[in-house]
Parts: C-alpha cells; structure tokens; sequence
C-alpha cells in the first residue's frame, strides 16, 4: 500500500479508506472469533480482553505492518482452550474459526444496503457517486472499500490451509479418520501459504479475486 501511495497509483483518500476498511474488518473477524469461544463455555478471550470492538486489542503490531508494506497481514490470533468448550475440540474449533468469515460477510451485506441507498442520499445515480471528487465519491469509495477488504477476510480464510480458519473448519466437518490424516497437513500449511501467495496471479486470481470482484459488483449494483 505505501509503494502504490508514493508512486501515485492510490490517492491519499484511497489510502484513508483502504485503512478503515482492513481496520474496521480485521477487528470485527477477530471479535467473533472471541465471542463465538465465549458463547462455547470457554472464558478466556474475555480474560484476555478479546471481546471488544476496539481495534487495539486485536490488531498485531508484525501483521499491520505487513498489510502497509506487502498488502498483505494478519490480526493478533484470538486464543482459547478447546477442553473448556461445550463441545468436542474439533467441532468447537470449527465453529470458533466459521465466526470469523461469517462476520465479514455479514458485515459487507450490512455496508451494502448503506451503498444501495446513497442514490436517494445525494439525489444522484450510482456512477456519478462513484466518479465524484467530493464528499459523496469519498464516502462511497470508503464503503466500497469496506465491503471488498470484507469479502477477501471472508474467502481467503476459508482456504482449507493451516493456519487460517478453513483449516479448522474442515478439521472439524471431516469424519475423525479423515481427520486425522488431515491434520499432518498442518505441519506445511505456512509453506502453501506462502507458495499460493507468491503464486497468486496464477491461482488466487482466477479462484479467489475473481470471483470476489464479481460478487462485489453484484452487490453494489453492476456497472452502475
């Protein structure tokens, strides 16, 4: 984000927005986590001051850092004790990790009706919104902002990869023979990370990112 800053392939307002956007959902992810862990018995996040909305105590110094630098990071891991739920282990870590995902969707569903009714707002069409200098164009673009960087938190967690949530949810929905020859991936899971990630134009852009930017359009009314 700050290469693009300084080359001038994003505006100071983009910036702004990008900001809140990953801010606002990376806070929001990480508190369902906690509150899902609450609702199954265990109290630790709420020990540890997880179940809050305020952005401090779920951002992590490294991964902010890496989503200025590389746009690219990750929030302070919500911790629990999977013998203190309700449940078995597994499918209580499944539900735990399904919190998170499910928030950002719903999140970017709720923006999207506030993007739905700028129209009537400012007594304008959807593309003048979108293409206007002033405060309505700033707004738009900042929700816009907030329901993209929502939906990516949303499907880029739910890869079946260790250490994001998918990995935790699948663990949990697979038969325990099954999952227990899959939970030996785990072990790897940071190095298909990284390989999907250094390899992302090839595979998450035609399996993730495009498939999101189509949803996004979808959601926000097409091509205006």
């Amino acid at each position: 984000m700050i290469y693009r800053l300084l080359t001038g392939q994003m505006t100071p307002e983009e910036a702004v927005g990008l900001l809140v956007a990953l801010i606002f959902g990376i806070t929001v992810h990480e508190f369902s986590h906690a509150l899902a862990a609450t609702w199954l018995g265990d109290p630790t996040p709420g020990r540890q001051g997880r179940l809050t909305l305020q952005p401090a105590a779920h951002l992590e110094l490294y991964g902010s850092l890496m989503f200025l630098i590389g746009g690219f990071g990750w929030g302070k891991p919500v911790q629990y004790n999977p013998y203190a739920l309700r449940t078995n282990p597994r499918t209580g870590g499944a539900i735990i990790a399904v919190a998170g995902p499910l928030s950002n969707f719903i999140l970017a569903l709720i923006i999207t009706v506030f993007v739905r009714i700028l129209p009537f707002v400012f007594g304008a069409s959807m593309f003048e919104i979108a293409s206007s200098s002033g405060s309505d164009g700033i707004l738009f673009n900042l929700l816009v902002n907030i329901i993209y960087y929502n939906l990516v938190l949303c499907f880029f967690n739910l890869l079946p990869v260790a250490p994001l949530d998918g990995f935790s949810i699948l663990l949990g929905l697979l038969p325990p023979e099954l999952a227990d020859r899959f939970e030996v991936t785990r072990q790897y899971g940071m190095f298909i990370l990284i390989l999907l990630l250094v390899a992302g134009s090839s595979i998450l852009v035609p399996v993730l990112y495009g498939p999101i930017d189509r949803l996004l359009l979808l959601l926000i009314g097409g091509r205006f």
